[in-house]
Order: structure tokens, then sequence, then C-alpha cells
């Protein structure tokens, strides 16, 4: 139950980030999604597409660990780590997903020269 909770927060959260984020880049009719090693972009997707990658990954990686510890039990000792692990994966993908903005931001600054 407490996984359901967890999922459905991160969910919300990233969904929220990504509305925010499309009103932040609502210029860009498309947005950066990889970047080579010399900071160069090396392909871009629609930003209705780009900004929704994040929420997606969510929705199915948190759903999947929340409907997998409601119907797979934990091995012996290990019944205390389902939630933390939960907590730990919505984390780092809000984390990835504001690392992603991030990213998107100092490439338009850049494009733009300041």
């Amino acid at each position: 139950m407490g996984t359901s909770i967890v999922a459905t927060t991160f969910v919300l959260v990233s969904c929220v980030l990504a509305y925010r984020a499309k009103e932040r880049f609502r210029r860009e009719e498309r947005l950066p999604m990889q970047w080579s090693f010399t900071g160069a972009v090396t392909w871009s997707a629609p930003r209705r597409i780009a900004l929704s990658v994040m929420p997606a990954l969510a929705v199915v990686t948190l759903g999947g660990m929340a409907v997998m510890s409601l119907t797979v039990p934990p091995r012996a000792g290990q019944e205390s780590d389902v939630l933390p692990a939960s907590i730990g994966a919505g984390a780092l993908l809000v984390a990835i997903q504001l690392l992603h903005f991030g990213l998107i931001a100092r490439t338009l600054r850049r494009r733009e020269g300041r």
C-alpha cells in the first residue's frame, strides 16, 4: 500500500514539473533530448513528446514497482527494503527530470548567446 502512495506521489510531481516546463519552454518547437560529450545536441524531439517522456517513464517504472510490491513477496530479510527502494527510484527519476530541464535551459541560453 505504501509503495502505491509513493508511486502516485512521484508520478504527480513529475507531471507537475513537466507542466511547468511546458510554460518555461513554450517558445521552442523542439527540445534537446541528448547531448554529445562536447555539449552538442545530437537529437531533439517535439516539445510535447520531450516533456512527456519522464512522466511516462515514472508511470511505467514506479507503477511496476507498486504492482510487484503487492503481488511478489520479498525475500526473507528484505521486507523493509521495498518502500525505501520505491522512494529512491522516485527521487532519482525526479532528479533526472530536473537535470534534463537544466541542460535544456543551458543549451537554449547558449543558442541565444547569453
